[in-house]
């Protein structure tokens, strides 16, 4: 059994100096004769010069007629002349050829037709006026485009305007794709009669990877999966390293686990440069060379792969074409909370960002490196330096930006308690024609108030029970946002209680089965209104959450409780019927509660708030709401209550 730990850690920088020295900057791919239709992004290999002029004659600029200059000389709308058709003037068109003795073109407007062999014209004309000359936009000989440089559509209608039918252009680089894991299952083996085994996974990284080459200009060559088996491997890498490729990719293996084989397959071909990246996500990252080709051991969770491939494989496609591509657009941000972070470790941290107010706020998404979603669902990227224990969200940051700037100004920020509605919200306002992006931050309903009450977030989704009145929402709005006015909207009554599993082979009846038994719980984290309702019910019977296995382990989703119960990671958990419905488990209902959102009444009137309130009362919504289960949106949309008018904060 090998194992390998990471003995020298470097840092990203260091990384990346160690890695790139080895491939001079004048080291590219091979120049190759491509046409011109066919060039959109490709790479220049040599200047490119005009072969012809353009316009190649002299012609009119205007639709109008063509003169000789000096014979309208001396004309004024005191003095107008008149011309005869043939002789003094001739009829001409936008595009057509001025020919001899003319050299003018008075434009059609400023022309009147007496008759219809005479014209008059009330002012005089000068020498090439509304004429494009010979080269005018080029000319022969003259450099187009220079070496290394990306050709852009534009570029293609000067070449063909310059006679350059085709040129040469840098070849795009190979990159081979190695796949390895033995759990690893091919999407094409699979259809709808197909049952994944216990820890099969489907394999999509390759095609990420595959996809993220075409982006920057390279030619992905994707292998079949290879077995956790050095031997397997070692070939693998030896048959892409011999091939025409350019870069070989080895995706997971990497880290330094008994059947991690990469870094020894590497080593033993070729040399290792760099066993570890302290980047996160991205850590074990292996880079080396074998027979002069650079050889990238990827890690196989999703976002380390991608931000280890944004990070060395990208830049290296487009060195070996000479190019070098423009840095992101970014953006300055605060974190709508403070972000503890690993020292010693530079964090890249996926982010929502959406404007409030006068500035732009970035709502963190999950850190988990195995989440494809995070790339999915970012508007950004927060980078963290290593140096630094974590941000605070007083601490202004920038943020690499995902999408264009303009997408964060129609990014509507939504923050509290989680609800499935708000992804069908975000579908759904789309639906409609609205260029509207809906940011969500699961933190609980207490944390969606604390939003509205820092400015971070245009609404917050809460559903939290006042165990003295029995009144959702309202009470805890007044005490948390004191002094200002709130709007509260309805969006949903949903069913609340008890997640089991299917059959419930437990026989679970109630909250009071959970104490002091072998039943494991998870719990919802504290400050939601779910977590508020248990605590509310166990207080209610009297039960002990000490007395609770399980009680201390939450979850910040409802959709994560249901997996927690469909994995059997959990006997039972808090949350809504529609999760449970959605993974076929079974629930236990316990209440009808209320789910609000909170909008702060200075922004209602702001075009996308009024967006998302016309999406959310229009019938398609409602619909597709009840669908699901467990959901009475008869009231969505409904302004309940307004607060902070009054001194019982209700207006």
């Amino acid at each position: 059994m090998k194992r390998k730990v990471y003995l020298s850690m470097k840092s990203l920088e260091e990384a990346k100096g160690l890695f790139f020295s080895r491939f001079a900057p004048d080291k590219q791919t091979k120049p190759e004769v491509i046409k011109t239709e066919d060039a959109l992004g490709r790479i220049t290999a040599e200047p490119v010069f005009a072969k012809r002029s353009a316009p190649s004659y002299h012609s009119a600029a205007m639709d109008g007629i063509a003169v000789k200059a000096e014979d309208t000389y001396g004309t004024t709308e005191r003095y107008p002349m008149k011309l005869k058709l043939g002789t003094d003037a001739v009829w001409i068109n936008t595009g057509q050829p001025i020919c001899e003795p003319f050299d003018s073109v008075i434009m059609v407007e400023k022309i009147h037709q007496l008759d219809e062999d005479h014209l008059e014209i009330q002012s005089s004309a000068y020498p090439w006026q509304n004429i494009r000359k010979v080269g005018e936009d080029i000319v022969a000989t003259q450099l187009v485009l220079t070496q290394n440089h990306r050709i852009r559509p534009y570029d293609i209608g000067a070449l063909i305007s310059a006679g350059v039918f085709s040129l040469k252009a840098w070849s795009m680089p190979r990159v081979a794709i190695i796949p390895t894991g033995s759990e690893l299952v091919h999407y094409s083996a699979i259809d709808e009669s197909y049952t994944l085994k216990e820890n099969q996974i489907i394999e999509y990284n390759s095609l990420v990877l595959a996809a993220l080459v075409r982006e920057s200009g390279g030619i992905p060559v994707v292998y079949d999966i290879v077995d956790d088996q050095e031997e397997m491997i070692r070939k693998a890498v030896k048959e892409a390293v011999e091939s025409d490729a350019h870069i070989v990719i080895i995706n997971a293996g990497s880290s330094a686990g008994s059947k991690d084989y990469t870094v020894h397959v590497i080593s033993e071909l070729g040399e290792v440069l760099v066993h570890g990246v302290a980047m996160m996500p991205g850590k074990p990252t292996i880079l080396g060379i074998i027979h002069d080709k650079p050889v990238v051991g990827n890690p196989g969770y999703a976002v380390s792969s991608t931000l280890s491939f944004d990070q060395f494989v990208r830049p290296l496609i487009s060195r070996l074409q000479g190019y070098q591509p423009p840095a992101r657009q970014t953006i300055r941000v605060f974190p709508t909370r403070d972000i503890p972070s690993k020292l010693g470790i530079e964090e890249f941290l996926r982010v929502n960002i959406g404007k409030v107010g006068p500035k732009y706020v970035a709502t963190p998404l999950a850190r988990a490196a195995g989440s494809i979603t995070t790339l999915t669902r970012a508007e950004g990227i927060l980078r963290i330096p290593a140096l630094s224990e974590g941000v605070s969200q007083d601490e202004e940051l920038e943020a690499e930006l995902l999408v264009s700037k303009e997408d964060l100004l129609n990014t509507v920020v939504v923050i509290g308690s989680h609800d499935i509605n708000i992804d069908i919200l975000s579908d759904e306002i789309r639906r409609k024609g609205y260029n509207i992006r809906i940011s969500s931050g699961n933190v609980g309903s207490l944390g969606g108030l604390i939003a509205i009450r820092k400015g971070i977030c245009h609404m917050a989704g809460t559903h939290l029970l006042d165990t003295e009145t029995g009144e959702y929402n309202l009470s805890y709005i007044i005490k948390y946002l004191k002094g200002m006015r709130a709007s509260i909207f309805n969006l949903v009554l949903r069913d609340q209680g008890l997640i089991v599993a299917k059959g419930n082979p437990k026989g679970i009846k109630g909250i009071q089965d959970l104490a002091g038994g072998d039943i494991t719980f998870v719990n919802r984290q504290a400050g939601s209104g779910t977590r508020v309702l248990f605590d509310f019910k166990l207080n209610e019977l009297g039960i002990s959450p000490d007395s609770i296995k399980g009680y201390d382990h939450d979850e910040f989703t409802h959709m994560a409780v249901a997996v927690d119960v469909l994995s059997g990671a959990a006997d039972c958990g808090m949350g809504i019927f529609a999760a449970a419905k959605a993974l076929n488990l079974d629930f236990i209902s316990m209440v009808r509660e209320q789910y609000d959102l909170v909008i702060p009444s200075e922004i209602l009137d702001q075009p996308n708030i009024q967006a998302v309130l016309e999406t959310i009362r229009s019938r398609h919504f409602q619909e597709r709401v009840t669908s699901l289960g467990g959901y009475d949106p008869s009231n969505s949309g409904h302004l309940w209550k307004e607060t902070g008018g009054n001194e019982d904060g209700i207006v």
